[in-house]
């Protein structure tokens, strides 16, 4: 029996186990990506380990996300990224220089290796050939210093794409149907791996698009395979001598087969707020737009910019639509000026920012109050764009582009077009300065540190019987973005916890921070898919500093469940799904957790409604261990601390 192109990628990088479904593994990074919200912590947690150098075959930090300096905590932490990089022997890119997915796939991306970053989208490296995963800022340190990211061995989904395109639907279209099939929940514990005569018509950038988005699934990762237009890609962007084929076995096998016939797809769009809402253009078309955000990492390849001039042709965008455009990167920016894409989309009256993640994250160009938001970004979680009451819906830049010069949401067929050609070039202007290499000295770097960068706080071992309050009871699909708001007001203090915490459950309850810190902590319960969305551990950090000592929830998001275990937040699911209707928000319940064991039931007692409900831990005995310690980071400490005091017993002996 022949291997999947997942199994071919796993098995370079097993650390630890066997590749057998359902099973735990453990696999080791190549290469690491990290970047200026999540990575602070990152290093942080270096520090407290007391690493002096990375230990990996390439780590790149990408100075990206709080690119607005309205004060000094920006600034400050780009400073001590830069420092700390340096130190360590990371590459470092400048502020400014593009998002972090798309840069390093310009520059950094090998098939056949396996990237881990402290970014949920860095599945992106899907799209050339890698086995990319994104986990929170902890796992993001560990794979740094060396060491295997554990996770469950995937079950594998053969995508089968055919035919071609038709004009006017773009490769964002694909992602769009995919998660119209099978949920923001139907990828978890899954890889989609693309295969079919289709593939051949996608270049790296499209695939791109495509793996990006698969995070929304839920997915571990997705993957493309290999082959002539990878090398075409890598040709042009001067390391042709990095490409590898690579492809599934003839007689691979598969858990699942998804059919899709490209040109039988059509322009498609996410309703709010969730990307897995989708439906033809046509049937949302009419709506009044107030804004259009043309970019971020999903959908700003200069393929992307040069469709989006095609279509706006210099005619004027509606007066009453604000349209922006985050261009990918600086080379992006570089050629799409020298093909004269900026003038026509200025012209057309497009602001234009400079190539960060911006709006996608709430970091400017938020919409109106109650406004419509065109968007080409992979989320539409409620008030992620920064404006509370926002309606956000996802589109391909065809739609987006047309929408905005109708003013309304338009098919982008019914302006009748020119079909728009793309052809990559040959040769990319070479723009590798952009990046900082480590300190060649590192020893006389000196790390400046801003005020706002906070320790991390202690995160105490879980006492053997846990009760309290009910804090808050939410339902399904809630995100990262609800437990710890993204956006410019927040992103600036990620790194200072007991100020971020201040702002807990924001969206959902604005008391939360203040009930739970006068109650002196208590318990959260949510529904299916809690912790959707981004590799923000502060979501789990956050609660755990208010005094939350456990979750029960009906099933927790991959790389959220990941973080409870860091950062020592006890996970528990509902043996009888029904119960999750048996407990309130403000009853009190009791569970022992004197011992934490693999499979074995817990029951909680809600004493106010004088119940009994059987609950369970997803986790494995490893994490479980971890829990009861704290956290990760709290063994880590522990393992050093004894290393240090056996080498000083032996050295004394000695």
């Amino acid at each position: 029996m022949g291997l999947t192109l997942t199994e071919k990628l796993i098995g370079q990088s097993l650390a630890d186990g066997q590749m057998i479904r359902g099973q735990r593994i453990g696999i080791r990074a190549h290469q690491t990506l990290s970047h200026d919200v999540n990575g602070v912590m990152s290093y942080l947690v270096l520090e407290a380990m007391g690493l002096t150098r990375v230990k990996v075959e390439l780590a790149v930090h990408y100075i990206d996300h709080n690119m607005i300096q309205a004060d000094y905590k920006n600034s400050d932490d780009h400073r001590f990224l830069q420092d700390i990089t340096a130190k360590l022997g990371v590459i470092c890119s400048r502020p400014g220089s593009g998002i972090c997915h798309q840069l390093h796939l310009e520059h950094w991306g090998v098939p056949g290796k396996t990237l881990i970053g402290a970014d949920s989208h860095t599945v992106a490296a899907g799209g050339i050939g890698m086995f990319s995963v994104g986990v929170g800022g902890f796992d993001g340190a560990m794979t740094m210093a060396g060491e295997p990211l554990y996770l469950t061995m995937p079950k594998i989904v053969n995508v089968r794409l055919t035919g071609k395109l038709p004009p006017f639907v773009s490769a964002k279209n694909i992602i769009l149907e995919l998660l119209r099939r099978v949920s923001i929940q139907g990828g978890v514990g899954k890889v989609f791996e693309y295969t079919g005569p289709g593939i051949a018509t996608l270049n790296v950038a499209e695939r791109s698009t495509i793996t990006n988005m698969g995070q929304e699934t839920g997915a571990t990762t997705s993957v493309f395979p290999s082959d002539e237009n990878t090398r075409r890609w890598l040709r042009a962007y001067h390391r042709e001598e990095q490409w590898v084929p690579l492809q599934a076995d003839s007689d691979a096998v598969y858990d699942e087969v998804i059919e899709i016939d490209l040109s039988q797809l059509e322009p498609l769009i996410a309703l709010p707020h969730q990307p897995d809402k989708v439906v033809p253009v046509r049937e949302a078309a009419g709506v009044k737009v107030d804004q259009v955000m043309l970019g971020s990492c999903t959908n700003t390849s200069l393929q992307d910019v040069l469709s989006i001039a095609h279509m706006l042709g210099g005619k004027p965008i509606h007066r009453d639509v604000d349209a922006g455009l985050y261009p990918a990167t600086r080379t992006v920016v570089r050629e799409s000026i020298a093909r004269g894409a900026h003038d026509k989309i200025l012209s057309a009256g497009v602001r234009i920012f400079e190539p960060v993640c911006g709006g996608c994250n709430g970091c400017g160009f938020a919409p109106q109050s109650n406004g419509v938001s065109l968007r080409t970004t992979p989320r539409n979680f409620v008030g992620r764009s920064g404006t509370a009451s926002d309606k956000v819906y996802l589109v391909a830049p065809e739609t987006a582009a047309a929408s905005a010069l109708t003013g309304v949401i338009t098919d982008p067929r019914d302006l009748k077009p020119t079909p728009f050609t793309y052809e990559m070039p040959a040769v990319f202007v070479d723009d590798r300065d952009m990046f900082q290499p480590p300190a060649a000295e590192p020893e006389n770097i000196v790390i400046r540190r801003g005020p706002n960068l906070r320790p991390i706080p202690p995160m105490p071992a879980l006492p053997d019987v846990t009760g309290g309050e009910v804090l808050v009871k939410v339902g399904d699909d809630i995100t990262t973005d609800h437990i710890c708001p993204a956006g410019a007001l927040y992103l600036p203090i990620r790194s200072n916890i007991p100020e971020l915490a201040k702002h807990a459950f924001k969206v959902v309850d604005d008391t939360f921070a203040e009930r739970a810190a006068k109650a002196g902590g208590g318990l959260i319960v949510g529904g299916f898919n809690y912790g959707q969305g981004s590799s923000r551990e502060q979501a789990v950090m956050v609660p755990r500093y208010l005094g939350v000592k456990a979750v029960i929830a009906r099933s927790f998001a991959r790389l959220h469940l990941a973080n409870l275990v860091n950062w020592g937040l006890l996970p528990l699911t509902f043996v009888n799904g029904d119960d999750f209707d048996n407990i309130s928000q403000g009853d009190w319940l009791t569970l022992d957790t004197a011992v934490l064991t693999e499979g074995q039931q817990i029951i909680v007692r809600n004493e106010t409604k004088a119940v009994a409900i059987a609950v369970s831990s997803p986790l494995c005995q490893a994490d479980l261990d971890s829990i009861k310690a704290g956290g990760r980071l709290n063994q880590v400490k522990a393992k050093n601390q004894n290393s240090q005091t056996h080498t000083a017993a032996d050295t004394a002996s000695g």
